[in-house]
């Protein structure tokens, strides 16, 4: 089953910006990455830009109508994603806990609605 794992931080407060080496963060990263690669259960993840840079967009009566920023005001934003294949639910909760941003913010993992 596939499930999107996406990472939650307080921007500003990442693990990047809290006194933390980001050569040695980004090697951890990386080395989750080949860890789940070998495993064959990584199918992608991305590192996002800040929320300063993101656009909502909604159609309301046909009118496009875009908002520069998040779609909600919230402490923590989402700073990056994997898209994972496993088994069930365990083995989605063990991979999230292997993501270094675990350590500072929130992994919230989410089932695939298969289409």
């Amino acid at each position: 089953m596939r499930y999107l794992l996406m990472i939650a931080e307080t921007e500003g407060g990442n693990e990047l910006s809290v006194g933390n080496d980001p050569n040695e963060i980004l090697a951890e990263y990386g080395e989750v990455m080949a860890k789940w690669g070998e495993r064959g259960i990584l199918l992608g993840g991305e590192r996002l830009q800040p929320v300063s840079d993101a656009t909502t967009v909604r159609v309301r009566k046909g009118d496009v109508v875009t908002t520069d920023g998040p779609f909600a005001e919230t402490k923590e934003q989402i700073a990056g994603y994997f898209l994972v294949d496993c088994k069930d639910l365990d083995e989605a909760i063990e991979v999230a806990a292997q993501i270094p941003g675990a350590r500072y913010g929130s992994i919230e993992v989410r089932p695939i609605w298969e289409m």
